[in-house]
């Protein structure tokens, strides 16, 4: 009934669409050897060829696996190294939030960087270079690269780019989680840097390399790598990241490459790892709500954009640097960047013991719903998956408040602790896990 369906029919229709897939050239599984090096940008052209978008594996999707073991090998290498752990519960549950929820609308709606790219290059092409040539392969690599690094550059340059972007830098931490904390609004401005390719490099290739830039990037958010030796001339290390996602004012709007570090060398980009880095914003939110670290920059602007007198200082406001101010350059005044004294202490609520307990193991509720819902979606009405995003979202933003120990946290968790059990009892809900259904409602 509304879209739900029996656990047996649901098993019995999910092997039935893998199959129609299969027959209809569907994605290609991969190996999980082949899926590990995918993080690494390590699988050649050969393993990682395809003719048409429909056969290119979700490699991001199945790389959420080995997302939590690297994760746990980080944890326990950092408690080696150092006696300590490498992030805090209240950021790291911040941190993966934000990260479902920039994958939500992917639920909905196919990529929109694919989508544009596939337009122009049904319309526009101008030419066509053959998808199984190595050079292909890696022509496009440099060129999904190098898209980035103006992307990202610009990302940092240009207020509204940035108001999106910001999200990623808002952690005081900086590990694996990190990695995951990702904006929903940042796609929709990127694409159009990556459209140049469209005219001439399959979407095939361009679909792979996409992925295989994100995936790449995951794992150079880390403290627990030092240096590379001479793979850090060429390749993003986590050395070279860890500028970048630095306060210190030597840090700022340095090393923005993807996969590789050429670009910063090439165009004076390029900072080494120098004095200890604090990482965050200059300005940090001190703040857990993923709703409101998506959305209080643009509210900012907003204001700004009204208080500011003179039309042209009011597109300033949105084209032109976040440090920007009526006088200023571009890019703001270096000397008002908040000097770092090394004794900053990040945003860190009192909460009591239980209360992150309590959240830890709601959120993994909320994320075994969310990869059921990856899994399943193609199989469910447009109102049950509409459902379950939505208490997704209601979720993300009851824990925020809940590890930030606001008062009115405690009404809106049992508002949403009552719809949960509606909601699960009349089957709009499934575990991946049915032996832990009735644990659930307790």
């Amino acid at each position: 009934a509304g879209g739900a369906a029996g656990p047996g029919s649901a098993a019995r229709r999910r092997r039935r669409g893998r199959a129609m897939g299969a027959e209809a050239g569907g994605p290609r599984d991969t190996a999980p050897g082949q899926q590990l090096r995918a993080l690494f940008y390590a699988l050649p052209p050969g393993e990682s060829s395809f003719r048409t978008v429909e056969e290119v594996p979700d490699y991001v999707e199945k790389s959420i696996p080995f997302f939590i073991t690297f994760i746990g090998l980080e944890f326990a290498v950092s408690w080696i190294q150092k006696r300590k752990l490498p992030g805090r519960i209240n950021d790291g549950i911040s941190s993966l939030s934000l990260g479902i929820l920039s994958r939500l609308p992917d639920v909905l709606f196919r990529s929109i960087e694919l989508i544009s790219y596939i337009h122009v290059w049904n319309n526009y092409r101008l030419f066509e270079l053959p998808w199984d040539s190595p050079w292909t392969w890696y022509l496009t690599l440099l060129g999904v690269d190098f898209a980035y690094y103006c992307f990202h550059r610009m990302s940092h340059e240009v207020n509204i780019l940035w108001a999106a972007h910001q999200v990623h830098h808002s952690s005081e931490d900086y590990n694996l989680f990190t990695a995951l904390r990702q904006s929903v609004l940042q796609k929709y401005t990127s694409w159009m840097f990556n459209l140049p390719m469209a005219l001439f490099i399959p979407p095939s290739v361009f679909a792979v390399h996409l992925q295989f830039n994100l995936l790449y990037q995951f794992w150079i958010h880390t403290e627990v790598i030092t240096k590379l030796g001479p793979l850090e001339w060429i390749l993003n290390t986590p050395s070279h990241h860890r500028v970048h996602h630095g306060r210190n004012p030597y840090c700022i709007d340095k090393n923005y490459g993807g996969a590789l570090i050429i670009w910063d060398r090439i165009f004076g980009t390029f900072e080494a790892e120098d004095a200890k880095v604090v990482y965050g914003l200059t300005h940090p939110v001190n703040s857990f709500d993923p709703i409101m670290l998506q959305l209080r920059p643009l509210a900012h602007i907003w204001n700004t954009f009204w208080a500011t007198p003179g039309f042209c200082n009011k597109l300033s406001v949105i084209f032109k640097g976040p440090g920007w101010g009526p006088g200023k350059p571009r890019l703001g005044l270096p000397e008002e960047i908040p000097v770092i004294t090394g004794k900053e202490v990040p945003f860190n609520p009192p909460v009591p013991g239980y209360l992150n307990c309590y959240a830890l193991v709601h959120f993994a509720v909320i994320v075994d719903l969310y990869t059921e819902l990856l899994a399943s979606v193609t199989i469910l009405s447009q109102g049950t998956v509409l459902l379950r995003i939505g208490f997704i979202i209601l979720s993300l933003a009851s824990f925020g408040l809940l590890i930030e120990n606001k008062s009115k946290a405690g009404i809106l968790e049992i508002i949403r602790c009552l719809i949960f059990i509606g909601v699960y009892k009349l089957g709009y809900f499934r575990s991946q896990f049915s032996f832990l259904g009735y644990a659930y409602e307790v």
